[in-house]
């Protein structure tokens, strides 16, 4: 995600900082301070800090689960409105998406559960003050009744039944068992909207401004998912072998890296494949030429330089399948196939260039017919 950086790894997956992130450190320190000093202000940033450990167990919970059914993960990103596991794409089977969407909150109940023990073990007093409110004092029963309530409202709030909460991916997966995706997709993300609508008017009302950002957040990630939905299936419809270039500049093994430095100056085409008597024997980027540059290099040979092994795609495939596979292999370009018969490079601009010459097509059809039957 752009404008963040890498922490460390958590179960082999990278967890990132948003930029923005330290805003809400700051700001549980103004909320704190303001009746208990320095003192406070510290305990509100620790509470804060905790509760996002408890926020990347949350989205540890549906990567961990996303892993088990070969989905990758490529990142955890933390926000200050929360966090989100980017997955290398969305699962299809709904039994799939259920458990991966409810092993978050799952999780806060099961930390809830515990910090219940805690309480119950340690006898612990806890009253009402201590539940979200900055008039308690710092001390462990205002803490862990502060996380124990934030676990809680964690859990609600991710099971409302609205994307991009996995309230909306749980209803989805339930409605996918009896209809088809992009139809499950369509009628959970306007529930998700309206619900959205009726927390929108709620915080109006009561000038709750929080709120009212939520649910504009909510009703915009309701119509995301619909969009993406449309796109998978505009994606579904087209074979790779109609979106790859078939015009494309290509290598000879004994070119320069000066010719492909040429190429980039005087064409669009980030990539070239290097072959030899119709036979693929690697790939150039853009990336590859530019560091060959940057090093003095450009009289080099592209054999040097050529990325060898090389992602292949069939020719057959759908634009859809073929988006999900270089997800999955976290490749940026790939070789189109047709049987043992090499065709051309294709990569993911490429892809949603297509997309958009597809959805563009589909308008102007519908366009057509709104046409033809109001002539009729």
């Amino acid at each position: 995600m752009n404008g963040s950086f890498r922490l460390f790894p958590i179960a082999g997956i990278d967890l990132k900082l948003h930029w923005t992130f330290p805003l809400i450190l700051v700001y549980s320190a103004i909320q704190w301070m303001d009746p208990h000093g320095l003192k406070g202000a510290a305990f509100g940033v620790l509470l804060t800090l905790s509760l996002f450990a408890c926020v990347v167990l949350h989205e540890l919970g549906h990567s961990l689960v996303a892993r088990k059914f070969g989905i990758p993960v490529r990142e955890i990103v933390l926000l200050p409105i929360g966090g989100v596991a980017l997955l290398g794409r969305m699962p299809r089977r709904p039994v799939q998406e259920f458990l991966i969407a409810i092993a978050g909150p799952l999780v806060n109940v099961v930390i809830a559960i515990a910090l219940v023990g805690v309480l119950g073990f340690g006898k612990i007093p806890l009253d009402a003050t201590q539940l979200f409110s900055s008039q308690a004092g710092p001390s462990i029963a205002t803490f862990l009744g502060w996380l124990l309530a934030a676990n809680v409202s964690l859990t609600l709030f991710n099971l409302i039944p609205a994307f991009p909460m996995d309230g909306g991916r749980i209803l989805r997966a339930l409605l996918a068992m009896f209809l088809d995706f992009p139809r499950a997709t369509r009628i959970a993300s306007i529930l998700g909207q309206l619900i959205a609508v009726g927390i929108g008017f709620f915080a109006i009302r009561a000038g709750n401004f929080f709120l009212a950002i939520l649910a504009l957040f909510v009703f915009l990630g309701a119509g995301r998912e619909r969009a993406a939905e449309n796109a998978r299936v505009l994606l579904s419809n087209l074979e790779l072998k109609n979106a790859y270039n078939k015009h494309a500049l290509t290598l000879a093994p004994g070119d320069s890296m000066a010719r492909v430095i040429d190429y980039l100056l005087t064409s669009y085409q980030p990539d070239f494949a290097v072959v030899y008597g119709g036979r693929l024997l690697g790939v150039v980027t853009r990336d590859r030429a530019l560091g060959a540059l940057a090093a003095g290099q450009g009289a080099g040979y592209v054999a040097g330089f050529m990325q060898r092994d090389v992602f292949a795609l069939d020719s057959g495939l759908s634009l859809a399948e073929a988006q999900e596979r270089m997800s999955d292999a976290g490749a940026l370009v790939a070789a189109v196939f047709e049987g043992e018969r090499y065709l051309g490079l294709v990569n993911m601009d490429d892809l949603r260039e297509a997309l958009q010459i597809a959805a563009f097509t589909q308008i102007a059809e519908e366009r057509q017919r709104r046409a033809e039957a109001s002539i009729q």
